[in-house]
């Protein structure tokens, strides 16, 4: 009975006998609107902005935003935005690898795929002199830049790297992701409940293919965390996390929370957040925003931006 009853729940989650959606070319994935990174990249890189910088230039932190799973730059659009009052640091807003495109670049990505985008952007700044280099992620983007730090990939850092992870996902609120290995393949996509709004910027469709790697994702960093594992010391890591996340179940900063040591034994900084919202930090186009939600999102923002200082 109870894998009737699962099966179900993921025909639900899952549209219909078509593996392939017939997809509007006025929603993201429809081969006609594309993330405006893909066109104009040094607007959104200062790898490729400013590749050159002088030695003051080079001191200048440099912030790399990263998005979510079926999400693109946009989802750090407002970050931006109200970091133009600031001239003390850069944001350098990521796509990942496969996102923003068509959905069939969607649909053949791997996480892995996702990962190098970050850990490229990065590398490539280092590359260039640039010496303080710090991280905003939200949901999917926080698990990659964990199994960054499991492999050791800030182990030579120069510097301090401070790390902020918004709405983590390593539990998924909706647990019928773990059956999609079985049922996916059989169904061929899933269908996500964005507004027309967010169609533009949020894969309306998502490939049974990248539900997989997504869950594989969370497999990888899950299985790291209950074998537990220690920053180094020249990183510092703050989870924001929403008490009452759809997408992401709060569980999942218990997960980080008891997963990781600081190099000197002591717990990371976490910081529950009173919201319903997954990645409390994106409120444009969104209904219904309350007060608290934005006063949520102001205080994540001065946060970030005070805190690569310390």
């Amino acid at each position: 009975m109870k894998k009737i009853l699962a099966a179900a729940f993921l025909l639900l989650l899952f549209t219909g006998c078509n593996k392939s959606p017939k997809i509007s070319p006025d929603i993201l994935g429809g081969g006609q609107i594309f993330d405006p990174s893909l066109y104009n990249p040094q607007n959104f890189l200062v790898s490729l902005s400013n590749p050159n910088p002088t030695a003051l230039e080079a001191q200048k932190p440099v912030i790399i935003a990263c998005h979510g799973y079926s999400a693109t730059t946009f989802e750090w659009d407002e970050f931006y935005d109200w970091s133009q009052d600031y001239t003390s640091y850069s944001i350098s807003r990521v796509l990942l690898a496969g996102h923003g495109s068509t959905y069939a670049d969607f649909k053949k990505s791997t996480w892995h795929d996702w990962e190098s985008s970050i850990a490229d952007e990065y590398t490539k700044l280092v590359s260039e002199g640039y010496k303080n280099i710090d991280f905003a992620a939200s949901s999917t983007s926080c698990t990659l830049l964990l199994d960054m730090i499991h492999s050791g990939f800030f182990n030579q850092a120069n510097t301090t790297v401070h790390i902020f992870l918004i709405d983590p996902i390593i539990i998924p609120s909706d647990k019928t992701l773990s059956l999609v290995g079985v049922f996916g393949p059989m169904l061929g996509y899933s269908v996500a409940d964005n507004t027309a709004a967010e169609d533009k910027y949020y894969y309306h469709y998502r490939p049974q293919e990248t539900l997989q790697q997504l869950e594989n994702l969370l497999n990888t960093v899950r299985k790291q965390l209950e074998d537990g594992f220690v920053l180094p010391k020249n990183v510092y890591v703050k989870v924001y996390k929403s008490k009452q996340d759809p997408t992401a179940d709060p569980v999942s900063a218990v997960l980080i929370y008891n997963g990781i040591k600081t190099s000197n034994g002591k717990r990371i900084d976490l910081e529950l957040i009173d919201s319903k919202l997954h990645v409390f930090t994106r409120l444009s186009l969104r209904p219904n925003v309350t007060a608290l939600d934005k006063t949520n999102q102001l205080n994540a923002f001065t946060d970030i931006a005070t805190g690569i200082f310390k």
